[in-house]
């Protein structure tokens, strides 16, 4: 969902780094040391009734050397193997959820190392409702409403409750054209793939310089990277439209490009939200 993120999702942005950079310090996060050492092997032997010197001659013999050779290879075997099923289905920590903060809408997010599966149309659209129209997104849209509100964005709209009121549904409207444009409409008639693929490993500027380059590249229904003209146009598109329901004031090419700027500046905020929110879940609030 490219939905305004504004100051909120500013200062969510900001909050994130010094969350990874105590992530990226924190021990036990080295794959090599996720395999417990071998138990030694003289006390099996013993349990089974031998003396030392029979072990050690045992050791000692070509079969032992074989017996010993293979098991190390089959060690290797299964550090390989856990390995490839660690990166095939990674851990529950560092999964995306449908919602961030419980109340901003995720479902576009794909977790990290997930395998590419193209979209229907009918599954691009349903992405879009549930953008649009998942509790978590009439909650979100309170807060874009009441900040805008807050920094009287709009005078002609007024003030008091009913002047809250009309900045919700405007702001409603804007979230559920944005979603439906950028999300689906678009998306469909250029086979394109408006999720957001969580890279989810390296440093900090290599995620962050990822997050913002797929603002603008993102992948086709074949799963080659491809010009983002899902986000693009449908950004445009979306605040093309929203000048039918603001006041005349706001309406002309000019406020036209600043909502485009602003969506697009959205965009890179909610895709840095994105690929550090799953970090943001297992350093910060410990989920499993």
């Amino acid at each position: 969902m490219a939905r305004r993120l504004g100051c909120a999702g500013a200062l969510l942005a900001l909050w994130m780094f010094p969350v990874l950079a105590a992530a990226q310090s924190s021990p036990g996060t080295n794959e090599s040391s996720a395999e417990p050492n071998a138990a030694p092997a003289e006390p099996a032997a013993a349990a089974q009734g031998h003396s030392p010197g029979d072990v050690t001659q045992s050791q000692n013999s070509p079969a032992a050397a074989d017996a010993n050779g293979s098991s190390k290879q089959q060690k290797k075997k299964k550090k390989k193997r856990a390995a490839q099923e660690r990166q095939q289905n990674p851990p529950s920590e560092t999964q995306q959820t449908n919602r961030m903060l419980w109340i901003v809408p995720n479902f576009a997010a794909v977790s990290p190392g997930v395998k590419f599966e193209p979209m229907t149309p009918k599954q691009k659209f349903w992405m879009a409702t549930e953008d649009s129209f998942d509790y978590s997104s009439f909650a979100w849209t309170g807060v874009l409403a009441f900040q805008s509100y807050e920094l009287n964005e709009y005078p002609e709209l007024g003030s008091g409750g009913a002047a809250y009121g009309r900045y919700y549904w405007r702001a409603m409207l804007d979230g559920v054209s944005n979603s439906y444009f950028s999300e689906a409409i678009v998306p469909v008639l250029t086979h394109e793939d408006a999720r957001y693929f969580t890279l989810g490993h390296g440093g900090i500027v290599k995620r962050l310089g990822y997050a913002l380059s797929r603002v603008v590249v993102t992948y086709d229904d074949s799963g080659h990277n491809t010009f983002n003209c899902g986000e693009v146009c449908g950004d445009f598109a979306s605040s093309a439209l929203s000048t039918a329901y603001y006041p005349p004031q706001e309406r002309g090419i000019v406020k036209i490009s600043e909502g485009f700027g602003t969506q697009l500046e959205s965009a890179a905020l909610n895709n840095i939200a994105k690929e550090f929110w799953p970090d943001i879940r297992k350093y910060v609030f410990h989920k499993q």
